[in-house]
């Protein structure tokens, strides 16, 4: 997979995407990054790549001809049209699902704002779709790039060791992720819970599965309405967890609270 970032900070942008897991797989050719120069492309001795809008207000928007050429050489040695992104404030929330479906292309483009944002035409012939990644504003677009390329690219087979280590992550299936812990068992005071201790695969990867509920039920009552419980196994998980709900309120009712 290939992802081509056009941005204002390149070395910044080239230096975060070519550390760690994601510069391994680029060294193994499971993903390629590039990043271009917005500025390399604009057409003045300034390489001005902003002017005041139109209809007055505060602020500089990003001109459409430096954004075009810069996408026009990426789309070229890509080998044709991209599917590109632009990452924006007003773009639809980020999430896994939009992860898992970028991740089957075989290359994207994603468009770092600044500014007050881009000229609108070129968002209207080049841009795919518009993407944010939470209800609030940054000062440009490379922390959304690089949030988005790294949430992608992680999914491309080969980046990871194995698919296990993405499946069982918050919201791969609509769940957020059970509590982990490490070495020594006992820290603080505080105990690794005895289960994880017992060797017995089964009977931790069922606690897993309650602890998972649990946490997306208490943090995230949106998604856990959303989800469908069809095996036997998480039926007694839910009677379980009602049962535990009961006897925590009992104490309280019996004090009248």
């Amino acid at each position: 997979m290939r992802i081509d970032i056009l941005t204002l900070f390149p070395d910044t942008v080239g230096d975060m995407m070519n550390e760690s897991i994601l510069g391994r797989a680029q060294e193994r050719g499971y993903i390629r990054i590039e990043t271009h120069q917005i500025r390399d492309y604009t057409t003045n001795k300034q390489n001005q790549v902003d002017d005041y809008p139109y209809g007055g207000g505060r602020g500089a928007v990003m001109q459409a001809d430096p954004l075009y050429n810069c996408w026009c050489h990426a789309c070229d040695e890509a080998g044709g049209p991209v599917h590109t992104v632009y990452l924006t404030p007003c773009g639809h929330v980020f999430t896994q699902a939009d992860a898992k479906r970028l991740s089957k292309l075989d290359n994207i483009i994603l468009v770092c704002g600044h500014y007050e944002g881009i000229d609108q035409r070129f968002i209207d012939e080049c841009v795919d779709e518009e993407i944010s990644i939470g209800d609030f504003v940054l000062t440009g677009g490379e922390i959304p790039a690089m949030a988005v390329a790294d949430s992608v690219c992680r999914l491309v087979p080969g980046v990871l060791s194995d698919s296990e280590c993405f499946e069982d992550e918050s919201h791969w299936a609509g769940t957020l992720e059970y509590p982990q812990y490490s070495r020594p068992a006992v820290w603080h005071g505080r105990e690794v819970p005895p289960i994880l201790l017992s060797g017995d695969h089964a009977k931790v990867a069922r606690w897993r599965r309650k602890q998972s509920l649990l946490r997306t039920r208490a943090r995230r009552p949106d998604m856990y309405e959303k989800l469908v419980f069809e095996t036997k196994e998480d039926k007694k998980i839910l009677k379980e967890m009602a049962e535990d709900d009961e006897r925590r309120a009992a104490p309280a009712m019996d004090r009248g609270e």
